[in-house]
């Protein structure tokens, strides 16, 4: 398979590069520190279409491919991780399920308002006690009438602070299984829903991200996503579509940890000589720029199936994700490594993407859940 992008592709890169650079990447640091939620920013980009990637032109979206979001993702992540994770969320996590699943009425509801950034997105799935396991969550919901009753929690959810909209998942059954499982479309003023704690994380610090409370939340009828009953089935089938992003979100933190490491090593003396004329140094650069390269085309090669209309690309999207996440972790290590100890200092930026890269290998399925989702489609 040959790497190469169409010219609207090339266009989303060339546009999404220069706006991360110009505008991302001089706040990142600053974002990081205070852990502040970029606003500013977030509207930008939604004027600029980023926020409407995967929302057809039908409800005023940018109707792009699959692809062309990876590609968004990359260059926005290479300069902020934070930044590229906000919008990873909202177009794959928020806005595709619905897409995907949503009523005509839902569609016309939410898309176009999404598409324009008034309403950003969040996706409730992982619970106190019900992480890599999601057939395990306890959130509960009740028909009475003609609204949801829901009650329970959720946690670490992406944007869960400023959202306006929110894909909730809780059991509508709980004597049957992932068959008992329900999607629905919570608004912010929802009667009885309020957000809780929120996180002090260790990496991606300004995504607001926090925990979303579900006390006797009344949910009308109309905002079931999906069919009654086969929520898990909307759960899984949305995952793995956002593992590509987060692919191309550690390709864009690790690309970036590269290229400071290489201009370092050029400026750094030691024993009389730059350090990147050390071969342990050359070998080392060596080696992240081809776990790179490697990890790029996987996650091109996995949206690549998504586009081409292909039912089933989980294991795919299991093995970018898998693959690019832990190469992120091992690249910027290396680079921190390279800068010695000033890269164990908040005075340059290596620390940080080591700090985002760690949680590539954790949300959206850790990386022993890729293994198993691949392992579970090699052997059928």
């Amino acid at each position: 398979m040959e790497l190469s992008f169409s010219n609207d592709q090339v266009m989303v890169r060339n546009m999404a590069k220069e706006f991360a650079t110009k505008e991302l990447e001089p706040r990142a640091a600053e974002v990081d520190e205070k852990g502040e939620f970029p606003h500013d920013s977030i509207k930008k980009m939604a004027e600029l279409g980023l926020l409407s990637m995967t929302i057809p032109e039908k409800y005023g979206g940018a109707g792009f491919d699959f692809t062309s979001l990876a590609i968004a993702i990359e260059e926005i992540s290479r300069a902020c991780g934070s930044t590229g994770v906000i919008c990873a969320v909202h177009n794959s996590l928020a806005a595709w399920p619905i897409v995907n699943w949503g009523t005509d009425a839902q569609k016309e509801k939410y898309l176009p308002r999404m598409a324009t950034g008034e309403l950003l997105g969040a996706f409730g799935l992982t619970e106190p006690n019900a992480g890599s396991d999601p057939a395990a969550m306890e959130t509960t919901a009740v028909l009475k009438g003609d609204k949801y009753i829901l009650n329970g929690s959720k946690r670490f959810i992406t944007n869960g602070g400023v959202a306006g909209l929110f894909i909730v998942f809780a059991r509508t059954d709980p004597a049957a299984g992932t068959r008992g499982i329900t999607g629905f479309i919570v608004e912010r003023n929802a009667k009885g829903f309020t957000l809780g704690k929120h996180e002090n994380l260790l990496g991606l610090r300004g995504t607001a991200n926090c925990e979303l409370m579900f006390d006797d939340c009344e949910v009308p009828v109309e905002n079931v996503l999906g069919k009654v009953g086969e929520g898990f089935k909307v759960a899984l089938g949305t995952l793995d579509v956002s593992r590509i992003d987060i692919g191309a979100q550690a390709v864009g933190i690790a690309q970036a940890a590269l290229e400071k490491a290489i201009a370092y090593s050029k400026e750094r003396k030691q024993f009389g000589k730059p350090i990147c004329e050390f071969e342990m140094i050359q070998a080392k650069l060596a080696e992240m720029a081809t776990a790179i390269t490697a990890a790029r085309y996987l996650v091109y090669y996995a949206a690549h199936q998504k586009d081409s209309g292909k039912t089933r690309f989980n294991q795919e999207s299991a093995m970018c994700k898998l693959f690019a996440a832990e190469t992120a972790v091992n690249v910027t290590r290396e680079a921190v490594q390279i800068y010695g100890g000033y890269g164990y200092t908040k005075d340059y930026p290596v620390e940080r993407y080591y700090r985002d890269a760690k949680c590539m290998e954790i949300y959206e399925g850790t990386s022993e859940v890729q293994k198993i989702v691949i392992a579970r489609t090699l052997l059928g």
